[in-house]
């Protein structure tokens, strides 16, 4: 008998479930990808038209939180439905025409054009760092995640209040923790795909874009205001 040809069912099961898990993890780094198509093309759209600079800063604000909920809300109705990757494109296309406005302003620098490069180069080893940091880590994070959305709504919330306050050192703030805990968020929902805990390949893309996005928009953000020059 050959003893390498023999195994059993939970064998069996174990290297389906391992099969599954590099399925999702595969798909969602393909839609991830996917997604970045629209976001170029919505923010050159935006910077072209001027369509978010034309916006006030309230009218900007409802349209981005009422625009960016109202699409999540239908990614996640729609994740197992052939809708669903249609619907997460045009919200990443959304995103882009909303990411218009810091893109504008930071071309509109003598160096603008080498900072966006710079925050997207920086963006890119921030997802290549916790991609591999994913696969290194052995053990369980799901405990970071109440204390990573706790974060972010508070995130969210004196982002808001900052709209009335106007301040530029509690945006500097923001931008800094944005980075850390969005950064977090890329290990944590990467590290869930890889451990069996999210099996839906675009809620795991919808996640982990909007912690790429909002990453790069922090660091272009900071390198707008520390590096730019406007000669």
């Amino acid at each position: 008998m050959n003893l390498n040809t023999y195994s059993t069912p939970s064998h069996d099961l174990a290297v389906s479930a391992a099969r599954e898990r590099n399925r999702v993890l595969r798909n969602t780094y393909w839609l991830l990808a996917l997604s970045m198509v629209p976001t170029v093309l919505g923010a050159w759209i935006g910077v072209s038209t001027g369509i978010a600079r034309s916006m006030s800063s309230g009218m900007g604000l409802v349209v981005f939180l009422v625009g960016a909920f109202g699409f999540m809300f239908a990614i996640e109705k729609l994740k197992n439905t052939a809708a669903g990757v249609p619907v997460l494109l045009a919200f990443t296309f959304f995103m882009g025409v909303m990411l218009s406005r810091l893109v504008g302003a930071v071309l509109g620098l003598a160096n603008g054009a080498s900072l966006i490069m710079t925050a997207f180069a920086g963006t890119g080893l921030i997802f290549l760092g916790m991609a591999t940091l994913s696969t290194v880590i052995k053990r369980d994070l799901s405990s970071m995640g109440k204390f990573l959305f706790i974060g972010a709504l508070l995130l969210l919330v004196a982002g808001i209040a900052n709209f009335f306050l106007q301040s530029s050192a509690l945006m500097l703030t923001l931008s800094v923790l944005a980075i850390g805990i969005f950064s977090a968020f890329i290990l944590y929902d990467l590290k869930r795909v890889q451990d069996g805990h999210e099996t839906n390949y675009i809620t795991a893309t919808l996640g982990v874009y909007l912690s790429i996005y909002n990453v790069f928009q922090s660091l272009l953000m900071l390198l707008g205001v520390f590096g730019g020059r406007d000669e």
